[in-house]
């Protein structure tokens, strides 16, 4: 029997197709970078929400953000597909919205970490500068997307941290690409920073070796 999909694979079915190909188109890559850049880093922003609402107040503060800001984002029938244009388009057409919207949610889920976890990916995934653009445009998706299943799911903050949690410890077992990447974003060069989330320049150097195929 198939065990149930992850939230990581779960956003990530919804991206497929014509999502997918706007990202790339957005980055400048094809579709098969894309898909491997996106694939990347799934688990690492939904495993930083998951580090986040590990205590009790960071699950509220989540919760509570995505009640405020984000449910109804992504219930419209084009569902993520459209919020994606949104997004997209407040990039490319010349406004700031979509990126400014995009930035200030990726501040606040990966914290001080942001600018070195671009690093991290940018040299994991061969994007280079896209990186941070990519992290840009899948911030908000990826918490419209917990704001749906939040309230399709009759979730409070507790069950959102249960989920988040979850998909944590799966991302972790399945290995791969996404569990390398979020193994070593929470303690790859062992300096014992498991525990807080904190992610080191080793850490990150070391992903990038592990997702371009240099495991030693």
């Amino acid at each position: 029997m198939n065990a149930p999909a992850s939230l990581t694979e779960e956003l990530l079915s919804q991206l497929q197709g014509a999502p997918l190909q706007q990202i790339a188109d957005q980055l400048g890559t094809n579709p098969s970078q894309a898909q491997s850049a996106v694939s990347a880093a799934l688990p690492m922003l939904l495993g930083a929400l998951g580090r986040n609402a590990a205590q009790p107040q960071g699950a509220a503060d989540l919760f509570g953000a995505l009640q405020r800001d984000h449910v109804g984002r992504a219930a419209g029938s084009g569902g993520l597909g459209d919020l994606l244009g949104l997004v997209l388009g407040g990039m490319g057409g010349g406004g700031a919205g979509g990126a400014a919207d995009g930035a200030s949610i990726l501040g606040h889920i990966l914290g001080d970490n942001q600018q070195r976890a671009e690093a991290g990916l940018a040299q994991a995934t061969g994007l280079g500068a896209n990186a941070g653009q990519l992290l840009q445009i899948l911030a908000p998706i990826v918490m419209a997307f917990l704001a749906q299943r939040a309230q399709a799911g009759g979730m409070d903050a507790g069950g959102l941290g249960a989920v988040l949690g979850l998909a944590h410890a799966q991302v972790r077992q399945q290995g791969g690409v996404g569990g390398d990447l979020l193994g070593s974003l929470l303690d790859q060069d062992g300096d014992g920073q498991d525990g807080d989330g904190q992610v080191g320049l080793g850490d990150l150097i070391k992903i990038g070796g592990g997702l371009l195929g240099g495991r030693r």
